[in-house]
Order: C-alpha cells, then structure tokens, then sequence
C-alpha cells in the first residue's frame, strides 16, 4: 500500500528518512502546520509533535510523534501505520524534493559528478526536479543497515 506522507517543521530528518524509504513525503519547513490541516488533500497521513493539532477533529489522519529522536521517530511511523518492509523502495524518490528519481546513463553525468566518481560508480540516478545526481555509495549500505534494525 502506497502511503504519503505531510511533516511539519520540526519533523525534518524523520521526512529525509520516509523519504529514503521511498515515501512521499512533503517537508516544508516554510509551511505552518495549520496550512496542512486545512489543505483539501485529506489523502497524506500529518506527521506532528503539536498536541493541539493531534486533537483536532477532521477527516485527515495524523500521527502524533513522541520522541525527538529520527530512528524512534521511525518507529512510530512504521508501528503506527503497519509499514512491512515490502512497502520500502530504497533511493526511490529525490531527497530534496521528493519527486522520483530516474535512471541515467554515465555519460550524462560526466561533468557533474566528481572525477573518482565516475571512475568508480556505473550506476547513476537524477532528479527530473532539482537535477541532483545520485549514485550508490557506502550510505546506500548504511541506509539499509538502519533500515534492517527498524523492523527486528
């Protein structure tokens, strides 16, 4: 099940992390938290650590986050919605704009990414949004490694 995502502003690393797990997941940290309450889009579930607003009665669905901590953070979003580990598409979507990254070839990268770079990585990915350019590296393992210790 495709779930999306809306995090008010303090809640800035735990929408980096869903989006790393390939949620959409809109952050703006510009964007009062009001704002998203009374969006007609009643589709995203609102991630918030404002006590008024996790008591507010309307049709849209919110988490309240406890902790300040991202990897607990994580687990109340996961626990709360009943994410599986089949539901996660890793380095699916860009992590600064959300938009879903697309395959591109080495060769359209070649000025853009640094020198030990292109020499040591064949597989690249852009955002159609923003243009940032995304290999696999040792925060690729990392990510999965974090991710693995969410659901033991």
């Amino acid at each position: 099940m495709p779930y999306a995502f809306v995090a008010e502003a303090t809640l800035g690393k735990l929408a980096r992390w869903l989006r790393i797990m390939g949620f959409d997941t809109i952050y703006s940290p510009a964007t009062p938290t009001k704002e998203w309450i009374e969006d007609k889009d009643k589709t995203r579930i609102l991630l918030t650590r404002t006590r008024k607003v996790k008591d507010l009665s309307n049709a849209q669905t919110r988490i309240f986050i406890v902790s300040d901590k991202p990897f607990e953070q994580l687990k109340e979003v996961i626990h709360s919605v009943g994410i599986v580990p089949e539901d996660i598409k890793l380095f699916f979507r860009c992590l600064r704009c959300n938009i879903p990254i697309q395959p591109i070839d080495k060769k359209h990268v070649q000025r853009l990414v640094p020198d030990h770079i292109l020499e040591t990585h064949h597989l690249f990915q852009t955002c159609t949004g923003c243009g940032r350019i995304y290999w696999p590296g040792t925060h690729t393992e990392n990510s999965r490694e974090v991710i693995k210790k969410l659901f033991e």
